[in-house]
């Protein structure tokens, strides 16, 4: 697998084109990655309806910049992807979120498509560890090739999300709460995303972290200045990388971690040539990291007396999700995403059930009107780290 990430910086998204196309260039050119005549899918993340300053979604003036690469070189490209696990992946859904996020006037503007085939096929990895059969939207499972088109943000449940965590979205919507609910330990969720990008095996891996989200992502953090462009024909390098610069604990990274029991390389640093930076200079210093960890029911790092008694309590030590009455406007995406069946409408307003809940934080990544909030149990305030 290749080791060579490349950085770019650029600071504001009205030099996209320019910059993207310095990235493509030093990683050989757009030639290398994109034939005449070829379909390419620029597998963006529009988890969901979000503005394009909120952070949320991959940015439209990226994928535009790309695609307008891609049809220089004489292929078709389409933008694709399948939101969150709260939505139907149908047209209207996806009409919505391409308005909202800029997306339709990318298109508009690189001359590319926008699919709005909202079919799936089966598809069977024999070479999966822990996966083996994924159902795809027909867009990727159809193309030449895929591009993906990622966006730098941490993530409540796998502690960031870039490259690897992308590729999700090519299942479909509502097929994506199943796989939570049978994965719902990180370890095995992570064996699954690995398994899924080696299927996809994107041809092209561009992180948008031009303004990347810190905090409680991947749908409610905060934006944050990074000023970055990072591509690689690995995503699990570009992840590695852009966990550095996040300030990410490798150990705390579900994905790498389970990379590196499976002896898939590159997944430390020492392994990966930077190229067109100084790593040590593109760190951002206190990066905001989400309040969970994978793995621990909210204690980073767990120590080992909290590992001894973490089983008999772990309904009070864990960062739950919470219902946020006063935003809440029963518009049912959580319920929908909700792969336990642990939320219902109560007086007119969603309820979710903690014995059920897994802490998969699924509704608080899907929710519209950011009406899922974060409580920190009692044990959790008085023994969380320092």
């Amino acid at each position: 697998m290749d080791n060579k990430v490349y950085i770019v910086q650029c600071e504001d998204y009205t030099d996209s084109d320019n910059k993207i196309k310095s990235l493509i260039d030093l990683m050989g050119g757009m030639g290398r990655f994109a034939k005449q005549g070829e379909k390419i899918v620029l597998k963006v993340n529009l988890l969901r309806e979000a503005r394009p300053e909120a952070a949320v979604c991959t940015h439209p003036a990226v994928a535009a910049a790309v695609g307008a690469l891609v049809k220089k070189e004489g292929a078709d490209a389409v933008i694709a992807d399948s939101p969150g696990g709260g939505y139907r992946y149908n047209g209207k859904t996806l009409d919505k979120i391409y308005r909202t996020s800029g997306m339709h006037r990318a298109a508009q503007q690189a001359k590319i498509e926008l699919n709005r085939d909202t079919t799936s096929r089966p598809a069977s990895y024999v070479d999966g560890i822990l996966t083996k059969h994924f159902d795809i939207i027909t867009p990727v499972y159809e193309a030449s090739a895929v591009f993906n088109l990622c966006k730098m943000k941490t993530h409540l449940f796998t502690m960031m999300t870039g490259a690897v965590k992308n590729i999700f979205g090519v299942v479909p919507g509502l097929s994506k709460p199943g796989y939570h609910a049978k994965l719902h330990d990180p370890k095995r969720f992570a064996g699954m995303l690995l398994d899924l990008a080696q299927y996809i095996s994107p041809r092209l891996s561009v992180m948008d972290a031009i303004v990347a989200m810190e905090g409680n992502g991947p749908g409610t953090g905060d934006p944050r200045q990074v000023g970055l462009l990072i591509g690689s024909e690995s995503p699990l390098a570009l992840d590695v990388v852009a966990g550095e610069i996040m300030g990410i604990d490798r150990k705390q990274n579900s994905i790498i971690m389970e990379a590196e029991q499976r002896g898939l390389h590159p997944n430390r640093i020492e392994d990966i040539e930077v190229i067109g930076a100084d790593l040590s200079e593109v760190k951002v210093p206190d990066f905001k990291q989400p309040r969970v960890a994978p793995g621990n029911f909210g204690l980073d790092p767990m120590p080992w007396h909290q590992q001894i008694i973490q089983p008999f309590f772990k309904n009070a030590y864990t960062v739950r999700p919470k219902v946020i009455w006063d935003r809440c406007i029963a518009c049912g995406t959580c319920i929908e995403g909700c792969p336990m069946e642990a939320i219902s409408f109560v007086n007119e307003k969603a309820f979710i059930e903690d014995d059920k809940c897994i802490r998969c934080y699924c509704c608080h990544e899907l929710c519209p009107e950011e009406a899922i909030g974060l409580h920190s149990s009692w044990l959790y305030q008085l023994l969380k780290p320092t």
